[in-house]
């Protein structure tokens, strides 16, 4: 039971930080008291979840919308230069229905450099999202996307291919300065 208590006030912790105004102060608590590898330049915006930081890797000049929940239970690398927007849920674990007991499945998920992960996609377990590879919003991304492929659509299928030329941007440089 004393178990119980503090993993509820270590995800309470988590839920605190992520409702505080100030972004450096985030970062810095992320990074201290949680372990989350936060690179320098990356922006996590609030009201995040988080779910085992000590297992994520967030690359430089990556943005991290309002409202995502990061899943790191089966390790979740998210490289340099990625736009993830608001309420994209990412997750490593998941249940199995086929087997009896429901047990736990799953596998790391990673997000290569300049991918952007639209508004509300989901990535399941186990994908790994090509380099500048685009998920457009709504789609529920089941299996690998390949470098350079946009995809939408549940399941999400290929719809369209990025030009190589436009993996030149970084996305924390574009911020909206708050007011």
């Amino acid at each position: 039971m004393l178990r119980a208590y503090a993993v509820g006030l270590y995800y309470l912790g988590l839920r605190l930080t992520a409702s505080l105004p100030s972004m450096h102060l985030r970062n810095f608590i992320l990074r201290n008291a949680y372990g989350l590898h936060l690179e320098r330049g990356s922006v996590l915006m609030g009201r995040f979840e988080l779910r085992r930081p000590k297992r994520i890797s967030i690359g430089r000049g990556t943005v991290v919308g309002d409202r995502c929940e990061l899943d790191g239970r089966e390790g979740l690398s998210i490289g340099q230069n990625v736009n993830i927007s608001s309420e994209v849920k990412i997750y490593t674990l998941q249940h199995d229905y086929r087997l009896p007991g429901f047990p736990n499945s799953g596998g790391p998920v990673t997000i290569e450099d300049y991918a952007w992960l639209s508004t509300r996609c989901i990535i399941l377990p186990g994908v790994t999202v090509g380099r500048g590879a685009v998920v457009a919003a709504g789609a529920v991304v089941t299996k690998d996307v390949a470098p350079l492929t946009v995809v939408g659509g549940i399941p999400a299928t290929v719809i369209a291919h990025r030009p190589p030329e436009a993996l030149d941007y970084c996305p924390a440089d574009y911020r909206i300065p708050m007011l």
